[in-house]
C-alpha cells in the first residue's frame, strides 16, 4: 500500500518503520516540525513537508499520528474524498474524521512507542472504521505489521483499554522513577532491582496479578510498614505514594 504519514513523533516514527519493513511505500511524511519530518523522510527515502496543503494525494491510506489535541487542527483544512484516513488516538472518536472522507477510521497501536527504540516490540493494533472499505484496508495494514490478532473496538472500548494501559505502563514507570531517585539519593544501585522488575512482569503471563500480590501490605505486616514509612520521612512524595498504595493493597487482602 501507498501511505502518507501525518506526524513525525514517536508513534509516527515506529509505525512508519513497521510499514516500510512490511513492504509498504511511504510516499510522504508531514509535520509542523520540519526537522523531525526531514529526518524521517531521509530514513524512509521519501519526501517531507510541513504544510498540510502540500499533501500527496496519491496514497491509499493516510495515517494521522499526532497528539489527541492536534488532530482537530491537522484536519481543519484536510479533504480527501475516496481515501482511507485514520488517526492513531485511543481517546478520540473516529467520527472526528468524517469531514475529511467517508472512509475514516482508527489505527490504534496498544504499545508504548519511542522513536529511539533499537528493537521494536510486538504491537497489538486496534482498529475501527466508518465503512467496510476502510475496515478492510485498515485490517490488512494492521495484519501486515503485527502478528497479534487484529482487534476491532469502538471508541468507548478503546478508551477503557487506554485507561488500563496508563495504569500498567505510565503509572508503573512513575513508580520506577520514584524508586530510581530514592536509590540515587541513598547511594544504592537501582540496576540490582531489574531482575525483580522483569520477574514481576513475566509471571503475569501465567497468573492473575491479584493472585501473585506479595509484600508487607498484602501480609498486613504493620511492623515492616511502619519501619518503611518512618525511613521515608525525607522523601515525602514517595512516602505518600507508599502509604496510599499500601492501604489500597491491605483493603483488598
Amino acid at each position: 500500500m501507498k501511505i502518507v504519514m501525518i506526524g513525525a513523533g514517536n508513534v509516527a516514527a515506529v509505525l512508519g518503520r513497521k510499514f516500510k519493513a512490511a513492504g509498504h511505500t511511504l510516499l510522504q511524511v508531514i509535520s509542523r516540525n520540519s526537522n523531525a519530518a526531514s529526518a524521517l523522510a531521509y530514513e524512509w527515502d521519501t519526501e517531507s513537508t510541513n504544510y498540510i496543503s502540500l499533501i500527496n494525494r496519491h496514497a491509499d491510506i493516510y495515517i494521522i499520528a499526532v497528539s489527541d489535541e492536534a488532530i482537530g487542527e491537522v484536519i481543519k483544512d484536510l479533504y480527501l474524498p475516496g481515501k482511507v484516513v485514520a488517526h492513531t488516538a485511543a481517546a478520540v472518536k473516529m467520527e472526528i474524521l468524517r469531514p475529511v472522507t467517508e472512509d475514516y477510521g482508527v489505527f490504534y497501536p496498544l504499545q508504548s512507542l519511542r522513536k529511539e527504540m533499537k528493537t521494536i516490540p510486538e504491537i497489538p493494533v486496534f482498529i475501527d472504521a466508518g465503512t467496510q472499505r476502510a475496515r478492510q484496508m485498515l485490517e490488512k495494514l494492521a495484519g501486515s505489521v503485527s502478528s497479534e490478532p487484529v482487534s476491532f473496538h469502538s471508541g468507548d472500548e478503546r478508551l477503557k483499554f487506554h485507561i488500563a494501559a496508563v495504569v500498567v505502563s505510565n503509572f508503573t514507570n512513575y513508580l520506577y522513577a520514584l524508586a530510581e531517585d530514592y536509590c540515587k539519593k541513598e547511594k544504592i544501585d537501582f540496576r540490582l532491582l531489574l531482575p525483580l522488575i522483569k520477574e514481576s512482569a513475566t509471571r503475569l503471563q501465567e497468573a492473575s496479578p491479584s493472585s501473585v500480590q506479595t509484600g508487607p501490605a498484602a501480609r498486613n505486616d504493620q511492623t515492616t510498614l511502619q519501619k518503611h514509612l518512618l525511613a521515608l520521612e525525607a522523601y515525602p512524595e514517595l512516602q505518600k505514594v507508599y502509604a496510599f498504595l499500601s492501604d489500597s493493597i491491605r483493603e483488598k487482602h
